[in-house]
């Protein structure tokens, strides 16, 4: 019964885990389909957790914050999309420009507001999203193993758990069965062929930048007021690039997508796990080896275990209108 429960303690930290890279994964999935290469993610998410946390505790509404977060992502998505789409800068400086403005800006302001070495204040319970209790919760704990899978794994996380894992049906009706999917899957792919039909392509790509805003806007505010209670500096460690490894480990595929970032949680929530821990024929491994586990064996999947993965035709290739 130990193994089980430190199973279940390990499947429930994957899927906490595994949320931010979840959303981070499907922001980059609107804007990669739509043929806008997006390595600004992990700007976006940062800045997103600096908005959510500083709103929420000057505001003192979690809702609050978690719009301010959706909307300052929005805001540097099109930042991104004005380089990019207007001016038909290269995506890849752009994405990277937007990563170091999120890391300074975050830590001047927060030190220029709040006078705690770039932190915010810690979030009081009201200013953070709580566990939400599913019916019947406590009363089956006891039971035995489906006991804990529903009252830990189904029941106790935030709403923006339960949100994350719903945007990945919902990203795929939008995707495969909608008219402005089968746009943006166009534009991704064949530019002017849309272009011909006489649908703008500069508007279908800033509308999925707005997508990715909003999805990255969520998964900073998860980091900033589910997982920690305040945002502290460069919280995102590098979630945004894992997100963009498992979107291409799961080669550009929603449902595919959900079950990458689950893999990388599950390795995050190991490592977490096995920190201190002796293994056997091996011993004590050192803590640093355990946390580099993550971004190792993200190396190791997308170097040999993917196939070959294809693309978008378009991405990253500004569009230019023939005349």
């Amino acid at each position: 019964m130990d193994l089980f429960n430190a199973i279940i303690q390990v499947l429930d930290s994957t899927i906490r885990l595994s949320v931010p890279l979840l959303l981070a994964c499907l922001a980059g999935l609107y804007s990669e389909r739509a043929g806008i290469f997006d390595i600004g993610l992990e700007g976006k998410m940062l800045v997103g957790a600096f908005a959510g946390a500083a709103s929420a505790s000057v505001f003192h509404s979690a809702y609050i914050g978690l719009g301010m977060a959706i909307l300052i992502s929005v805001a540097f998505a099109l930042i991104h999309g004005f380089a990019s789409i207007t001016h038909r800068g290269n995506q890849i400086v752009s994405g990277v420009a937007i990563n170091f403005i999120a890391a300074g800006s975050t830590i001047m302001l927060g030190q220029a507001w709040f006078q705690q070495g770039g932190r915010t204040p810690a979030l009081a319970s009201d200013e953070r999203f709580g566990a939400i209790i599913w019916p019947g919760a406590d009363a089956v704990r006891g039971v035995p193993i489906l006991g804990p899978i529903y009252s830990e794994l189904i029941s106790g996380h935030s709403v923006l758990v339960y949100v994350a894992f719903l945007a990945v049906p919902f990203t795929w009706w939008v995707l495969f069965r909608t008219r402005f999917g089968l746009r943006m899957r166009a534009v991704g792919e064949n530019p002017a062929a849309v272009d011909t039909a006489g649908i703008s392509v500069a508007w279908l790509r800033y509308r999925a930048l707005i997508c990715t805003g909003v999805l990255t806007g969520i998964a900073g505010a998860y980091l900033s007021m589910v997982q920690n209670g305040g945002f502290v500096k460069d919280m995102t460690a590098g979630k945004g690039y894992i997100a963009l490894a498992a979107l291409i480990f799961a080669k550009w595929k929603p449902v595919n997508a959900m079950f990458a970032c689950l893999l990388f949680g599950f390795l995050d929530a190991l490592s977490i796990r096995l920190q201190g821990t002796p293994l056997p024929l091996i011993g004590k491994v050192p803590v640093q080896l355990m946390q580099a586990l993550p971004y190792i064996l993200t190396v190791i999947l997308l170097a040999g275990f993917i196939g070959k993965a294809i693309p978008p035709r378009a991405g990253g290739v500004p569009y230019v209108k023939e005349r």
